[in-house]
């Protein structure tokens, strides 16, 4: 029974640390002027709407002060497996650079 407990800890973690990820990529894009179920659906194409991001694009909850420079925003993704989406967003801040 610990075990399942100690498992269901790791799981709620991972869930709050995924939605955090998935909060700082909305304010990223916030702060760029970009649509991020655009670039989520550029990344993923074969994927059906994200709930998470749904929840957070349209929950009031934000971090309208939270500047997010770009190498953090692509270390974050990074860390969380979502390459694809570190690639469009990598593609982003190139055209931003322009």
């Amino acid at each position: 029974m610990e075990f399942k407990n100690l498992e269901d800890q790791i799981i709620q973690k991972y869930k709050e640390d995924e939605t955090l990820m998935v909060r700082l990529f909305v304010q990223w894009c916030a702060n760029h002027d970009l649509n991020p179920q655009l670039l989520y659906q550029k990344a993923y194409p074969e994927q059906s709407a994200n709930e998470v991001l749904k929840d957070v694009v349209d929950s009031d909850e934000g971090f309208d002060e939270l500047q997010i420079d770009n190498e953090t925003m692509l270390d974050v993704l990074q860390m969380f497996g979502n390459e694809d989406l570190a690639f469009v967003v990598a593609d982003e801040i190139q055209k931003l650079k322009r």
